[in-house]
């Protein structure tokens, strides 16, 4: 479904990502792991259109990503959620949601302005869409509340419930469970299941490992800007690369049980 093929990117002298390769097949869950400044999330940023590459090949379902518009991506079928959560608080979260479903927007400015059939069904429309996937999310109940009154972990999950209205097809989750206690976690990996159920395909960045291993059919992982390792769950744990990435390398040290990288990235270390 999405296929990165030599992708490099720097910032003046800062090389943040070299020579990337990347293949995520349709219906998985994906996870992209690696240590604090591997360039996980540049990879979500040249995705998405908020970056160019400096040079290499993106295309989603064949259909090539270079010199598209965020909005352009969008409407291809790509959402995201973000790092640092990004709401409008001021509006209810019904607003937020319905914000999402403008991508299917397709009564033009006169409907809007005019208030014409074609934009009241629009709004009809979209609202029960919205509510739909607030009560998904199990938000109905507050839906018409503002969305700066919500939890940390309800506010992940308003955001996510935002990307969906935009109906995608692939769902990139920057740090989904950043912030969340043990039992918002779990209701989270659930809630990601469910949606992969349905046939979305995702794409997700998380340092919590017990999560990624948990839940992830194929992890790809950053250090340095390289893929240095590409597998399951299990050709993860082992790789001696990856240990070493997680934990550095020390020569009076050669017995590192594969374990070690999940037990010390477990909770919120990052």
């Amino acid at each position: 479904m999405l296929e990165l093929a030599g992708v490099s990117k720097h910032f003046g002298g800062l090389q943040v990502l070299s020579e990337v390769d990347l293949c995520v097949p349709q219906g998985t869950i994906f996870g992209l792991i690696g240590p604090n400044g591997a360039g996980k999330t540049t990879v979500f940023n040249l995705i998405t259109g908020l970056l160019a590459p400096n040079s290499g090949r993106m295309s989603f379902e064949g259909q090539d990503l270079l010199r598209q518009k965020p909005h352009q991506i969008t409407r291809l079928g790509i959402a995201r959620t973000f790092q640092n959560i990004r709401l409008f608080k001021e509006m209810t979260l019904l607003e937020n949601v319905v914000v999402g479903t403008y991508r299917h927007m397709d009564y033009g400015l006169p409907g809007l302005l005019l208030g014409l059939p074609g934009f009241r069904a629009h709004e009809a429309r979209a609202r029960a869409r919205a509510l739909e996937l607030l009560a998904w999310m199990k938000l109905d109940g507050k839906a018409h509340d503002l969305a700066d009154n919500l939890s940390y972990g309800e506010q992940r999950r308003l955001e996510l419930a935002r990307a969906l209205a935009t109906e995608p097809r692939l769902l990139l989750l920057d740090e989904p469970v950043a912030g969340m206690n043990t039992g918002e976690r779990a209701e989270l990996m659930a809630e990601i299941q469910a949606i992969r159920a349905r046939g979305y395909t995702i794409l997700m960045i998380e340092h919590d490992m017990r999560f990624v291993m948990g839940l992830c059919e194929q992890i790809a992982v950053l250090n340095f800007g390289k893929v240095i390792a590409c597998g399951g769950p299990d050709k993860i744990r082992s790789n001696a690369q990856v240990i070493e990435a997680y934990l550095g390398r020390d020569d009076e040290e050669h017995d590192v049980a594969p374990s070690a990288v999940v037990c010390a990235n477990d909770g919120d270390a990052q």
